[in-house]
């Protein structure tokens, strides 16, 4: 029996990893999706995402706990070389910010620094997802494949083209630039990750991103079409710049 021991768990711990891929597929239903954002002018539901966060956080405490070799098989710790991990961290990061700005600058052509009272809520939301993509896709589903013993890349292009479809930012009226930008961080996430055998460093590097897409752009991750943003109706409601607005003119007084 106990030589059976250590395969059942590794088994449960494959359910659960499982059960972290459903949730990212029903990440809509709980309103902490990428582009769940305020909707007819009222915000998400904050108790479904904060349901969601907690489901996503038992489940990688449960992988944590009954696999017997999680750090191991599933890659779930900073790798080896801790120096190497915060490099390359560092590094993710620092390229995720390049290209939040020039996002920013080829969309609005100017970085739209959101309101400061949603820095905190916006900055959980980047670290929590980021924790449960990584441990889900980078972490477990990248070392099931890499268990079977295929190709290191084709697993990495694997795990990548999944994780961009559970996101389901290829959905009709979602915002394509977040579409690619899901794809790039699933594949520089899977290499960091088999560089440096664990996922500290795709998780750093994701968060960053995650946290300068919205701080550039005010969005978590839908930009809305050209001239629908706020300030750009307000714009076009303006008259243009040098103009001046004559009010209707008040009638004449009489003489007394």
């Amino acid at each position: 029996m106990e030589s059976w021991l250590p395969t059942l768990r590794t088994l449960i711990a494959v359910g659960l990893a499982l059960l972290l891929v459903m949730l990212r597929l029903e990440a809509e239903r709980f309103s902490a999706a990428e582009y769940d954002e305020d909707q007819d002018g009222r915000p998400p539901s904050f108790r479904r995402r904060i349901a969601w966060y907690g489901i996503g956080f038992a489940l990688i405490a449960g992988i944590l706990f009954i696999h017997p070799a999680a750090r191991e098989e599933f890659m779930l710790g900073a790798g080896d070389d801790r120096a190497k991990t915060v490099v390359y961290g560092f590094l993710y990061g620092l390229v995720g910010v390049v290209v939040a700005v020039a996002v920013a600058l080829y969309r609005y052509r100017r970085v739209r620094l959101p309101d400061i009272w949603s820095y905190p809520g916006a900055l959980i939301n980047a670290v929590s997802t980021a924790l449960i993509d990584e441990v889900t896709f980078r972490g477990a589903l990248f070392g099931l494949l890499l268990a079977t013993g295929i190709n290191p890349s084709v697993a990495n292009v694997i795990q990548a083209l999944i994780y961009t479809l559970a996101t389901r930012l290829g959905a009709p009226g979602r915002n394509r630039y977040m579409l690619v930008m899901a794809l790039a961080v699933g594949l520089v996430g899977g290499y960091v990750t088999g560089v440096t055998g664990g996922i500290a460093a795709a998780f750093l590097g994701h968060s960053v991103t995650r946290f300068a897409v919205f701080l550039t752009t005010g969005h978590a991750g839908q930009f809305l079409p050209r001239g629908r943003e706020e300030e750009e109706i307000d714009k076009k409601r303006r008259p243009p710049d040098g103009w001046r607005v004559i009010g209707p003119r008040e009638p004449a007084q009489r003489d007394r």
